[in-house]
C-alpha cells in the first residue's frame, strides 16, 4: 500500500485520533497511558481482583488503578463483576473488544522488551553526546 491509499483510507475512517475534538483519542490516551496498558496486559492473562491486579502491575497506586479501570471499563474494554458476598468480591476481565486491544498492546511491549539492549545503549550515547 502506497501513502496516498493511507491517506485516504485514513479520510475515509469515521474518526481520527489525530482531530483534537475526536472521541478516539481518549480512549488511545487510556489504552496507551501508563496504567492502562499494564492493566490491559495482566489482564490478557485472565480475570484477576482489583488486589491481584494491584500486586501484578507493580508501582500503581489503588486511586490510580481505580480511576484507570473505571476509564476502561467506560471504553468497553474491561468488564468488572461485583459478586454480592460479604466481604465484597469484585473481578475484571477483559472484554472481547478489549482483549483484541491487549493482544495488540502486548506486541508492542513484547518488541520495547526485546529492544530495550539497543534503547539502553541509544540512552548511552546519547548521554556521553550531552555531557
Amino acid at each position: 500500500m502506497n501513502g496516498t491509499q493511507e491517506r485516504t483510507e485514513e479520510q475515509d475512517l469515521p474518526y481520527s485520533v489525530f482531530a483534537k475534538a475526536c472521541p478516539s483519542r481518549g480512549t488511545l490516551e487510556h489504552v496507551t497511558g501508563r496504567w492502562g496498558g499494564l492493566a490491559l496486559g495482566a489482564l490478557h492473562e485472565g480475570s484477576l481482583r482489583f488486589n491481584e491486579l494491584r500486586r501484578r502491575v507493580d508501582g500503581v497506586s489503588e486511586k490510580m488503578l481505580s480511576q484507570t479501570l473505571h476509564a476502561l471499563e467506560r471504553d468497553g474494554l474491561v468488564h468488572r463483576e461485583a459478586q454480592p458476598t460479604n466481604p465484597p468480591r469484585v473481578d475484571y476481565e477483559l472484554t472481547p473488544l478489549g482483549r483484541e486491544v491487549a493482544v495488540r498492546l502486548l506486541s508492542l511491549i513484547h518488541f520495547v522488551e526485546g529492544s530495550m539492549d539497543d534503547v539502553l545503549e541509544a540512552r548511552q550515547e546519547y548521554d556521553a553526546r550531552q555531557a
